[in-house]
C-alpha cells in the first residue's frame, strides 16, 4: 500500500528505541523511552502559501530526522508497518 501525504504531511517510518545502554545495561520495554528519531518515507506537495503559491518542503524522501515525543499519528500499513503522519513543523531536525 502506498501513501501519499497532503500538503505540508510527511510519512516517517520510526526507527527503532536502543535496547542496550552505553554502560551495557539492557533495558526492558517497559523503560524505552518512545523514539524520536526516524526515516522520511513520503512527502507532501507543499505548504499552501496565501497568495496561492505552494512552498516546498524541507525535509525530503529519505532523511534521517528528529521530532517531539508525542508528534504525529501512528498508523499501521495493511503489510503490518508501523508509520507515522506529522506535519513539517513537528521536525526538530534533519540528521546528517
Amino acid at each position: 500500500m502506498a501513501i501519499q501525504p497532503l500538503a505540508d504531511r510527511i510519512v516517517v517510518k520510526v526507527l527503532e528505541a536502543k535496547e542496550v545502554t552505553k554502560g551495557g545495561i539492557v533495558l526492558p520495554d517497559t523503560a524505552k523511552e518512545k523514539p524520536q528519531e526516524g526515516k522520511v518515507v513520503a512527502v507532501g506537495k507543499g505548504k499552501p502559501a496565501d497568495n496561492s503559491h505552494i512552498i516546498p518542503l524541507e525535509v525530503k524522501v529519505g532523511d534521517r530526522i528528529l521530532f517531539g515525543k508525542y508528534s504525529g499519528s501512528e498508523i499501521t500499513t495493511s503489510e503490518g508497518q508501523e508509520l507515522l503522519i506529522m506535519k513539517e513543523e513537528d521536525v526538530l531536525a534533519i540528521i546528517k
